[in-house]
């Protein structure tokens, strides 16, 4: 991030957010190595907070779209608080976004479809998988798996009703821009009842 202090002026963001993150997504890809990769934020129905690494796998005016298993730690407090946040830090552009909003899976048949394009041992791995339940020994997984293998070998391997995609739909956004003085720049835009918006925030 040394050397990054090129400053945001309200001017250069549109006024939709979603266009600005799009604009920001593709200037991180020529730049960051995963440029998908983004902290998801998570809480219990009680408000207890856990937070973990997810690849976003799409984006559109519907919202931001990432997979997991919806028995995870992560799905499970989901479908008790639908409420989540994202961050996205890009280090070499000197760039954070973050995205607030509310969660729910997406249709089964867009599940199906991101499914079908994942690499073969990727799609065993998720059938194999407990995700975020005890596990034994790492032999309890390779075993798993190759009893998948063998059980799918020369087939099509189905996605498991018990992962699938999510979609977070946005009711914020901040886009943040490192200076090196740490005066970053900061803004906000909330969705309210005529559409977006925004504002600058105090470092």
């Amino acid at each position: 991030m040394s050397g990054v202090d090129t400053g945001l002026r309200r001017s250069d963001l549109d006024d939709d957010p979603l266009v600005q993150f799009g604009r920001w997504f593709a200037e991180a890809a020529a730049d960051v190595a995963v440029p998908e990769a983004v902290a998801l934020a998570t809480a219990t129905a009680d408000g207890a907070p856990s937070v973990r690494m997810v690849l976003l796998k799409g984006f559109d005016e519907r919202g931001l779209v990432f997979f997991s298993h919806y028995d995870s730690r992560k799905g499970r407090e989901l479908a008790a608080n639908p409420q989540a946040a994202l961050l996205f830090h890009w280090a070499p552009l000197g760039r954070q976004v973050r995205v607030e909003g509310t969660v729910e899976q997406v249709a089964s048949e867009e599940s199906d479809a991101y499914f079908a394009t994942r690499p073969r041992g990727a799609q065993v791995g998720a059938r194999a998988s407990r995700q975020s339940r005890p596990l034994t020994g790492r032999e309890e997984l390779e075993l798993q798996v190759l009893a998948l293998d063998a059980e799918y070998d020369g087939r099509e391997v189905p996605r498991p009703e018990t992962w699938g995609g999510f979609r977070l739909g946005p009711r914020a956004w901040e886009f943040w821009q490192h200076r090196d003085s740490r005066l970053h720049d900061r803004f906000r835009y909330e969705l309210g009842a005529e559409g977006w918006v925004s504002g600058r925030l105090w470092p």
